[in-house]
C-alpha cells in the first residue's frame, strides 16, 4: 500500500514567488495526510501560456536551476517523493517541457515530454526517448506528462516495463462543454484500466493569460476506478492509499491477462 496525492493548485506566470508559496502549501498538506508520493501539475512553477518562445526560452532551467531545486527542498523537508514538471533548457531553439521524479531530495529521472499539444509546438521541442520507470519508496513510478496520457503505446511500454504508478503533472485546458466529465478523466480512467497500473494525474486550476484550466486531477486504481477526485475548478489536495503493488499482477481474470491476451498474430 501506498499513500498518493495530487496537488491541485493554480498557477501564476507573473508572480512565480506566489506560486512557490502555493505549492509549497500544498505538499505540506499531502505531507501531512499521509502522503508518500506527491505529483504537481505540468510546469507547475513557471506557467505555460507564453507570449513567444523567446518567453519560454527565458523562463527554462538546467535541471540545477531553482525549480528543481525547489522540488528537492520539498521531497527532504516532507520524506516525499516529488513529481513536478519544470521548464528545462534544451540547447536547441526551443525548450524542452520536462518532469523530475525526486526522491529523499534527490533527482531521480528527467523526462521530457514526447507529445506536444498545440501551440506548445511552437515553444517545446519533444523528447526523443519514452518515459523512465524509476524505482522509488513507493515502487516504480513512470512519469508521463498531460498529453503523452493520450496515447496507449507509451502505457503499454512502461507497464511492460514495470510500472506500477503512471505519475501525470497535466495542464488540461476547459471548456464550455456542459459535460461534467471532461474525455481527459475518463483517459486516465481507461488506460488506468488496460493497462493494470495505478495513474495520478495532477492538473491545475484557475485561469492564466485568458485560458482556463479544468481542474481535472483524478487517482485511479489498477482497475480504473476513480479513489479521489475529480473536484473540478478547486484548489485541492487529492489524497488516496492504494496497492500499487497490485500492479505487478497481469492477471485480471482467471482467464485473461493484460499482456497475455493481446492478439500480436493480428495486430
Amino acid at each position: 500500500m501506498a499513500v498518493l496525492a495530487a496537488c491541485q493548485v493554480p498557477v501564476d506566470i507573473d508572480d512565480p514567488v506566489k506560486t512557490n508559496r502555493v505549492v509549497a502549501e500544498a505538499v505540506a498538506e499531502a505531507a501531512a495526510r499521509g502522503a508518500q508520493l506527491v505529483v504537481l501539475p505540468e510546469l507547475t512553477l513557471c506557467g505555460s501560456i507564453w507570449r513567444d518562445v523567446a518567453e519560454s526560452s527565458a523562463r527554462a532551467e538546467p535541471v540545477t536551476g531553482p525549480s528543481v531545486a525547489f522540488f528537492r527542498a520539498l521531497s527532504r523537508e516532507h520524506g516525499v517523493v516529488v513529481v513536478g514538471g519544470f521548464c528545462e533548457v534544451s540547447g536547441l531553439d526551443r525548450p524542452y517541457n520536462s518532469a523530475v521524479v525526486v526522491d529523499d531530495g534527490e533527482v531521480l529521472a528527467v523526462y521530457r515530454k514526447t507529445h506536444l499539444w498545440d501551440t506548445e509546438k511552437l515553444h517545446f521541442t519533444p523528447g526523443d526517448a519514452l518515459p523512465p520507470v524509476v524505482p522509488t519508496r513507493v515502487g516504480a513510478v513512470a512519469p508521463l506528462i498531460c498529453y503523452d496520457l493520450a496515447f496507449p503505446e507509451v502505457l503499454l511500454d512502461v507497464a511492460r516495463r514495470g510500472a506500477q504508478v503512471v505519475a501525470s503533472p497535466a495542464n488540461w485546458p476547459d471548456s464550455d462543454n456542459p459535460n461534467t466529465r471532461p474525455p481527459e478523466v475518463s483517459k486516465a480512467m481507461a488506460m488506468a484500466a488496460t493497462y493494470h497500473v495505478v495513474v495520478v494525474v495532477a492538473d491545475r486550476v484557475g485561469p492564466e493569460r485568458g485560458v482556463r484550466w479544468v481542474g481535472g486531477s483524478v487517482i485511479c486504481d489498477v482497475d480504473g476506478f476513480r479513489a479521489a477526485g475529480p473536484e473540478f475548478g478547486a484548489t485541492t489536495v487529492l489524497v488516496a492509499d492504494l496497492a500499487v503493488e497490485a500492479a505487478l499482477d497481469k492477471q485480471i481474470s482467471t482467464r485473461n491477462h493484460v499482456f497475455g491476451d493481446r492478439r500480436t498474430d493480428l495486430y
